[in-house]
């Protein structure tokens, strides 16, 4: 029994609950006779969380994501930061890895710190089987959690989620209308985003009544010379065309196409995702998904300003990507 078990209870906000904890003069007495009840009813005894909702003790979130030395991670984690700091509050972070136990240690070293909500950046963290991921469920039965690009379905845990198969479904129909019929895609995961950037690919074919070639899904290391020399080995595979999952993807890509003396965009086109540094560091500039990460985190920030004040947020909010285009597309 929680905080949040208390509220659905007697059909009040987790804020409601928390000012009765902390005899709150703005609750009524009906209320608040309502929710003693059916706290006594349940032995429900108040933890630190549902307090300092009420005192405003806290004021802190913590932040978990897989690697902050990675480009994505860390633009998210700074714009996090700052929208944080925008409402008087402050941030504890964790890099996880990408392991299954390495996430569940850092979401136990977090926990101990007073924390008001949890956030996750990235699609490493979720996935749609909630029985694979019975543990964040756990979590979320004692505080809220927030997901950026992820997606898990349970109680008390919100997605903040780019629209990538949308974005991706986009760009590839783009290509096929300008004469490009065979796109190679790379990723470098199998997370819930580049799941769903791979949707967003097949889909686009199968409307044009193009079959997948799977020997144009490759699977290569997210560094650029690693996704150059994998290309460079693949003698035999022919390609008009390249949608990459992340920007280090496609500028390796670029280093291949150098390498092999093929001319940019006029016999290859590359698209890649993320809008980073990278896109605009390489020749020829790179056209990218932006995938409007300030966004995602700004949403989130807000969404969990909202619901500790005791209103509710939307548990899936998707946010539509933007195309970039640049010097290696001609569309």
């Amino acid at each position: 029994m929680n905080i949040y078990d208390i509220a659905r209870l007697a059909d009040v906000s987790i804020a409601t609950v928390s000012r009765v904890v902390n005899d709150s003069p703005k609750v009524s007495q009906q209320t608040k006779d309502k929710v003693l009840r059916i706290m006594a009813d349940n032995d429900y005894t108040p933890n630190a969380f549902a307090r300092g909702l009420g005192l405003g003790s806290m004021n802190t979130v913590g932040i978990i994501c897989p690697d902050v030395a990675d480009i994505y991670m860390a633009k998210a984690v700074s714009y996090l930061e700052k929208n944080l700091q925008g409402y008087g509050y402050d941030c504890i972070l964790y890099c996880s890895g990408y392991a299954e136990e390495g996430k569940r240690q850092a979401v136990e070293c977090i926990l101990k710190k007073q924390i008001d909500a949890l956030v996750m950046v990235g699609s490493d963290y979720g996935y749609d089987a909630p029985k694979q991921n019975g543990w964040l469920c756990s979590v979320a039965a004692r505080l809220p959690v927030f997901l950026i690009n992820g997606w898990l379905e349970g109680d008390n845990i919100y997605s903040v989620l780019a629209d990538d198969q949308q974005a991706v479904y986009d760009v590839t129909e783009e290509l096929l209308f300008a004469g490009r019929k065979e796109i190679l895609f790379l990723s470098n995961s199998h997370s819930y985003s580049a799941m769903r950037k791979l949707e967003g690919y097949g889909n686009a074919l199968k409307a044009h009544g193009i079959p997948i070639d799977q020997d144009r899904v490759l699977y290569p290391e997210n560094a650029v010379y690693a996704v150059r020399d994998l290309l460079l080995r693949k003698r035999g595979l022919h390609f008009d065309s390249v949608i990459a999952a992340t920007d280090e993807l496609a500028v390796g890509a670029l280093k291949y196409l150098r390498a092999r003396g093929l001319r940019v965009p006029d016999e290859v086109s590359v698209i890649g995702c993320n809008n980073s540094e990278l896109s605009i560091c390489c020749e020829p500039e790179l056209t990218t998904i932006d995938n409007r990460v300030e966004v995602l985190c700004k949403t989130t920030i807000d969404s969990i300003m909202t619901l500790l004040g005791g209103d509710t947020v939307k548990q899936k909010q998707t946010i539509k990507c933007h195309l970039v285009r640049r010097a290696t597309t001609d569309f």
